[in-house]
């Protein structure tokens, strides 16, 4: 199935470099509409049944217009350290086991070396940011197959400094079973599940904690997950929502480095986002905005939005936020080998290095576009001019040097199209395109002059 789909994402891939930036109207315009350029997003084919515009019925593409100035991410990314991500994988494995009923006393050994590396690890990293991120451990009880423990939680907090701007979470489990969950003494390394999505987590943390953000940003690593997320629900109980936190986004890790398949098939090009239904769920939304932000500054990494909440009869901690009603997302590697799950078979030889960077890289975008870029615009709305167009409007976005426009097509998952509009003066777009036969929903994100494209805006829905 994957390798049937692969052609045409490059296809797709091709048009988005060659899309171009579309022409926005003067809202006293009474001319003609212009031609937009829509640009097809390198996302896969739809997971839910729908006919795809044909390209004859897209408009026409035109000339480029303004490059995009995207230092700030770039450069950002570029920090993020391959060496440092398997330092951490390799040391995490070095545990032998991390069971939550292997042993928390015997250094660098179980569930407890594992607890002190990554508190040791978020200590260091918090010294070198000169205040700017506190790492706070959480204690709690776990009782599992008639062992009972004390389980931790660990997490970092940089304080947002924007009143309002909300509180963005990034997650990934630290604790690994066996296939016979009950044998906690098992060699249990769990390189893939969860080693290298804690090794994104304190990557994240050392990049993410050298400057200040507008956004509060927290992230955590859960014990317990394996048991039944444990760790997860008590901090959503004992933390968020007896703090009240404002939580805009839960970005979750888990499974994360392998771009290999048992049958020698390779997939350096794409990871699965899997988020809860409906498909207009809070979840859902942020699921699809993640994917069109991570496509802006990792265009040749496909994020494929999937249609479920997790696989089937299988969950990670992003469901633990969004059984609470927190927008929640997991991110996990495309070709998963569930053979390997929990057994010594999951070890430090079947990571990739250059495709765990990747992924560590665009969820540090995304989550510097959630913590930085513009509010989202609003009041989007459609007016008919009563010639068989539509002009598209929305209220301005001071710090706005560009605007994001994103179609989705009827009942799709993702965002099938975008255009860029530059004229941030005019907010503005004329078209004979906007009908509910194209598409179903438009949404809006704004763009700094730095080139960070902020969070995406709730959906407009376009009725007859």
């Amino acid at each position: 199935m994957k390798d049937q789909r692969h052609p045409l994402i490059i296809l797709v891939f091709v048009l988005t470099m060659m899309a171009l930036t579309a022409l926005a109207c003067n809202l006293t315009d009474t001319s003609a509409p212009p031609t937009l350029v829509l640009r097809a997003t390198a996302t896969p084919p739809p997971t839910i049944g729908f006919a795809t515009l044909p390209p004859e019925a897209l408009p026409e593409q035109q000339a480029t217009g303004a490059p995009r100035p995207e230092a700030a991410i770039v450069n950002l990314i570029n920090q993020v350290q391959t060496d440092r991500l398997m330092l951490h994988v390799s040391s995490l494995v070095d545990m032998g086991t991390r069971h939550v009923n292997s042993s928390y006393t015997t250094p660098g050994r179980g569930i407890g070396g594992a607890r002190d590396y990554v508190l040791n690890e978020f200590n260091q990293i918090a010294a070198a940011s000169q205040g700017i991120i506190r790492v706070i451990p959480q204690d709690f009880t776990v009782d599992y197959n008639g062992v009972v423990s004390t389980a931790t939680n660990i997490f970092g907090i940089i304080p947002g400094d924007e009143i309002g701007a909300g509180v963005v979470i990034v997650g990934a489990h630290y604790d690994s079973i066996t296939i016979v969950p009950e044998q906690a003494p098992i060699f249990a390394p769990g390189a893939n599940d969860n080693a290298s999505g804690v090794a994104a987590l304190l990557e994240l943390a050392r990049v993410l904690s050298q400057r200040p953000h507008r956004s509060t940003i927290i992230l955590i690593a859960f014990s317990a997950e394996e048991i039944g997320r444990e760790g997860s629900k008590i901090f959503v109980d004992q933390y968020v929502r007896a703090s009240n936190l404002d939580v805009r986004a839960m970005i979750n890790m888990d499974i994360i480095g392998s771009s290999t398949a048992a049958n020698g098939q390779m997939d350096t090009t794409s990871i699965r986002m899997f988020s809860e239904e409906p498909n207009n769920s809070p979840s859902r939304q942020l699921a699809r905005s993640l994917a069109l932000i991570g496509q802006q500054y990792l265009p040749d990494l496909v994020t494929y939005v999937e249609t479920t909440v997790d696989r089937p009869g299988r969950y990670s901690d992003h469901i633990s936020f969004s059984e609470a009603g927190y927008p929640a997302v997991r991110l996990i590697e495309t070709l998963e080998e569930t053979e390997r799950q929990h057994t010594d078979l999951d070890n430090l030889s079947d990571i990739q290095p250059g495709f765990l960077t990747r992924n560590t890289q665009v969820v540090l975008a995304m989550v510097m576009s959630l913590a930085n870029g513009p509010r989202p615009p609003a009041n989007i709305v459609l007016r008919d001019e009563g010639d068989g167009t539509r002009t598209l409007l929305w209220d301005p976005v001071p710090d706005a040097n560009a605007y994001i426009v994103a179609f989705r097509q009827p009942g799709s998952t993702y965002y099938s199209n975008y255009i860029r509009i530059t004229d941030v003066a005019n907010r503005s777009v004329r078209w004979e395109g906007f009908v509910p036969q194209n598409f179903e929903a438009i949404a809006i994100a704004a763009e700094n002059s730095a080139g960070i494209v902020g969070p995406v805006s709730n959906e407009y829905i376009i009725v007859r």
